[in-house]
């Protein structure tokens, strides 16, 4: 404990366990929409594709990778919602062609053009986390603090849309609303805490941010408003208690956090078995 005082004196870890929770909270409140949409697995696709555009800012040299990262993930976020209404290529077609593509793309400009003599750990350290959240700057807190504002203020402000979307958007197409419009939302505000989460945990470790707080509060609520509230502060519990665990035992950042959420959800899964008997 004294050691863990010690290092959280220090700013840059203040500013990761700011970004850390920021991005816990805007992942977990999606999370429960996705989920429920049964479109959780995009995650994954947009994370690979994130991979593929933080590659390519490698190669292109950019000093802020957030510039390229960004527009791209939004971009292909629009782009499968497009083209997942196409009956001739189903949404997980889509989502699987893109991942594969990006991630394979991102490998081949990584060995192609390397930025540096050790290209698999470059490689490692990016699709599992790495420790550049322990090398944020204020102007990367900042940034996250702004786009994690904006994404939650706009699911509070159109949450009542968001809701009718998620549970029957049929019925919420007859009542009037642009059901379009909103899954377009939610699409790129995903994409915005995809990109922004990458130095967390990694590509492959995203969807945990997204999927297990949802699915743990699941398992003991049952009205949308409750798992939604219940699974933002599981998620960003897990998630500084990750964060502080790693910090304290230099264990990887991202697979410590997932390991968190996994315990979380043993834990509620068990909550919810006892109560049902």
């Amino acid at each position: 404990m004294n050691q863990l005082s010690l290092y959280l004196r220090f700013p840059f870890v203040q500013y990761a366990l700011i970004v850390g929770t920021l991005i816990a909270l805007c992942s977990s409140l999606l999370g429960v929409t996705l989920v429920l949409k049964r479109f959780s697995f995009i995650g994954d696709g947009l994370s690979h594709v994130a991979f593929g555009a933080m590659a390519a800012a490698g190669v292109m040299r950019l000093s802020d990778n957030m510039a390229l990262v960004l527009p791209v993930t939004v971009l292909c976020a629009v782009l499968l919602l497009r083209v997942g209404q196409n009956a001739k290529i189903q949404g997980d077609a889509s989502i699987a062609m893109l991942s594969v593509g990006a991630l394979a793309l991102g490998y081949l400009l990584m060995n192609l053009f390397p930025t540096s003599s050790n290209v698999s750990g470059d490689v490692c350290s990016t699709l599992f986390g790495s420790t550049s959240i322990l090398t944020l700057s204020a102007r990367d807190v900042w940034l996250c603090s702004v786009l994690s504002i904006l994404s939650v203020g706009a699911f509070v402000f159109f949450y009542h849309k968001i809701f009718a979307v998620t549970f029957d958007e049929a019925f919420a197409r007859a009542a009037g609303t642009n059901a379009g419009l909103y899954n377009l939302l939610i699409a790129v505000m995903i994409a915005v805490i995809i990109a922004l989460a990458m130095n967390l945990v990694g590509s492959l470790l995203i969807s945990a941010l997204v999927v297990f707080p949802a699915l743990s509060a699941m398992r003991i609520f049952r009205s949308f408003r409750a798992v939604t509230i219940c699974s933002a502060c599981l998620s960003v519990c897990c998630t500084l208690a990750g964060m502080l665990i790693a910090i304290a035992a230099a264990t990887p950042v991202g697979a410590t956090i997932v390991a968190a959420d996994i315990a979380a959800f043993a834990v509620f899964s068990a909550v919810g078995a006892l109560r049902d008997r």
